[in-house]
């Protein structure tokens, strides 16, 4: 079974790249949606997160107010960086658990932070999504009506897109519409499952 890691910068368009693939039932492991599932209230992580942050992280049904939490933690390199070290080795073990019940030719595994991490070691593949920037912080700051200043913020504590690139076997450009999109994920399925079957 292949294994794919699909990652690209804020804004540049991975729920809508792995949807794509969904659509060919491709099994889509997302570590954003992991982590999603960890940070409930009642659990360890979440628990964790309020204790370290304050109740004032919380909205008033008592989950976490994530988009109050990104902006605390990305302006604040100390703070992300205990933040990625409660929750990053629970969402590879989740992943490496999911991985292991796949039952379709490739798993597309969604990574944000891929080019970031010293610590993914359960990937054959890596597609990268490109956009230029000014068209990501457009589009973030339409999405979750964030300040670009925030977004830019984001956008400067992660990697630079040479370095994602540089990891890159596979390269979506997402800057044009929806169609242009989906023959790129085509081709690219094509591909992989070629390349599952070889392997």
């Amino acid at each position: 079974m292949l294994r794919v890691g699909l990652t690209g910068g804020i804004g540049s368009g991975k729920t809508t790249v792995a949807n794509l693939f969904k659509n060919f039932d491709v099994t889509i492991i997302d570590a954003d949606e992991i982590a999603a599932a960890i940070t409930k209230p009642n659990t360890y992580s979440y628990d964790s997160i309020v204790k370290h942050f304050g109740e004032n992280i919380l909205n008033n049904d008592k989950t976490l107010d994530r988009k109050k939490l990104r902006s605390l933690i990305f302006n604040n390199t100390e703070e992300r960086k205990w933040l990625e070290n409660l929750l990053h080795p629970v969402i590879r073990e989740v992943m490496r658990e999911r991985i292991a019940q796949v039952k379709t030719a490739y798993c597309l595994l969604v990574i944000p932070l891929l080019a970031e991490s010293n610590h993914i070691d359960f990937i054959d593949r890596v597609c990268v999504i490109d956009v230029p920037e000014s068209i990501r912080i457009k589009r973030v700051s339409q999405r979750d009506g964030t300040t670009e200043s925030d977004v830019e913020a984001i956008i400067a504590s992660q990697c630079a897109d040479e370095k994602r690139l540089s990891i890159a076997d596979d390269i979506i450009t997402n800057d044009g519409d929806i169609e242009a999109l989906r023959s790129q994920v085509y081709l690219l399925h094509e591909k992989y499952l070629t390349l599952a079957k070889d392997k």
